[in-house]
């Protein structure tokens, strides 16, 4: 059976003969011995990418990070992850993500739960429901944003109560005053 690696492997006096040539290539260096756990890191942290010739029609769901270059039509549902649309993605699809970056051409709702960046050169053409947005200069937005947190409530419980707390104590102060003079 032929190997790759046997295939590049220099030959001298000082070369084994056994299959250590996966230590040369630069991917493999940090976990020579142990390329199970180096395949695992890897899964952990790799994005997942779809290619600019790629045409996707339908229901796209994940469980981790996306990057669009191609196509995609339908809908896209990545609650717990980030999609990135890159610079030539164009997405025609309700998408539904804990962050989403914007390079590309957006058209259709865009829901996020932590935050929508629209990046120099991106475009939406929708309606945006995220607690955090970002449009920068150069970027293309047509739509409407509700930037108001799930359920009414703050999102993080020991700053929220605090906040709560001031939110309605603020607005009935300044009548007092003004109503007795």
């Amino acid at each position: 059976m032929w190997k790759r690696d046997e295939a590049v492997k220099p030959t001298g006096p000082g070369t084994p003969a056994t299959p250590a040539a996966p230590a040369q290539h630069p991917t493999q260096a940090s976990a020579p011995a142990q390329p199970e756990a180096r395949r695992q890191q890897m899964m952990e942290r790799d994005v997942v990418n779809i290619g600019k010739s790629v045409v996707i029609k339908g229901e796209l769901n994940g469980s981790e990070d996306l990057t669009v270059e191609g196509h995609v039509e339908g809908k896209i549902e990545l609650r717990d992850h980030v999609l990135t649309i890159g610079p030539n993605g164009k997405i025609k699809a309700q998408v539904f993500a804990k962050a989403v970056i914007v390079l590309g051409e957006v058209n259709g709702n865009v829901t996020a739960t932590e935050k929508v960046d629209i990046r120099d050169g991106g475009s939406v053409d929708g309606d945006i429901v995220s607690p955090r947005v970002a449009i920068a200069e150069g970027a293309h937005f047509r739509g409407s944003v509700d930037m108001q947190r799930k359920g009414g409530q703050p999102q993080v419980q020991g700053q929220g109560q605090q906040q709560g707390q001031q939110r309605p104590a603020t607005p009935s102060v300044p009548p007092q005053p003004a109503a007795a003079h």
